[in-house]
C-alpha cells in the first residue's frame, strides 16, 4: 500500500496578482482542481468530503495558509461538489487566510473575479508544518482570554477561514492524520469512519442563524 507523506509532496498551483484600489493580493489555487470534494453547507452545519487526492491538497492549502500570512489559499469545490449526488446542502468553496491580511470577506468575489489565468508554480512544505501540539495547547482554546480562534464566514458561495498561525496549527495534527492514514483506514475497514472534527470560531458564541462552530471534514472514499 503506498503511504502518504505529506512533507514529500509537490503541489502544483497557479499564483494571481489581484489589485483593488490600493491593497494587491496574492492568491494561491490548485492547478488541477479536484475531481472528488465536496464542501457543503446545511442545517446541520458545514460537512467537507474528501477522497485520497483532495485531503492530501486540504492539508497542503491549510499548511499553507499557516505559514504563508500575505497570500490567500483558494480551493474551488463547488464543480467537484455539483457532481455528487449528495444534495442536503448549499455547495460551497473554501478560502483560507492569515487574519494578519485584514481582508473583509465580503470583497473576496471582486478578488475571485480577477484572478485571470495564473502563473504556474510549486508549492513544497517542509514537514515541521503540520506540529503535534501537547493537550494544555488544546486546552487553552477555552480560556476566556485565549484569541487565537478560527473566524470564518460565508461570502460569495465561499466558507472564508481566517485566523493566526497558531489558530491554523492547532488543528494541523488532525488535518495530517486524514490524509496520511486516511488511505490505509479505509482500507483496512471499508465502512469504518475517518474524519477531522475542526472547531471554527468561538463555541461561545455562534452566530444565531448557524448554530454550529465546527467544520467536519471526513475521508468519504
Amino acid at each position: 500500500m503506498v503511504v502518504i507523506r505529506l512533507a514529500e509532496q509537490s503541489w502544483p498551483v497557479l499564483v494571481s496578482a489581484v489589485r483593488l484600489g490600493s491593497r494587491s493580493y496574492r492568491v494561491v489555487r490548485p492547478a488541477r482542481p479536484p475531481a472528488f470534494a465536496g464542501l457543503r453547507e446545511g442545517r446541520l452545519g458545514l460537512q467537507f468530503c474528501v477522497d485520497k487526492h483532495s485531503a492530501a491538497m486540504f492539508a497542503l492549502a491549510w499548511g499553507l495558509a499557516a505559514r504563508s500570512p500575505h497570500t490567500i489559499v483558494h480551493l474551488p469545490l463547488r464543480a467537484a461538489a455539483a457532481a455528487d449526488p449528495c444534495d442536503w446542502g448549499r455547495p460551497l468553496d473554501l478560502v483560507l487566510l492569515h487574519h494578519s491580511l485584514a481582508f473583509p470577506p465580503s470583497r473576496w468575489k471582486e478578488v475571485r473575479a480577477r484572478l485571470g489565468a495564473g502563473r504556474p508554480h510549486t508549492v513544497t512544505l517542509p514537514p515541521g508544518t503540520w506540529p503535534s501540539r501537547p493537550v494544555a495547547d488544546h486546552r487553552r482554546t477555552w480560556h476566556r482570554e485565549f484569541r487565537d480562534h478560527l473566524l470564518w464566514s460565508v461570502a460569495a458561495d465561499t466558507l472564508v477561514l481566517t485566523g493566526s498561525r497558531e489558530a491554523y496549527e492547532l488543528r494541523a495534527e488532525q488535518i495530517r492524520e486524514l490524509a496520511e492514514d486516511g488511505p490505509a483506514h479505509l482500507a483496512r475497514t471499508p465502512d469504518g469512519h475517518r474524519c477531522a472534527e475542526l472547531p471554527i470560531g468561538n463555541s461561545r458564541f455562534t452566530q444565531p442563524h448557524r448554530p454550529y462552530a465546527e467544520l467536519h471534514v471526513q475521508y468519504c472514499r
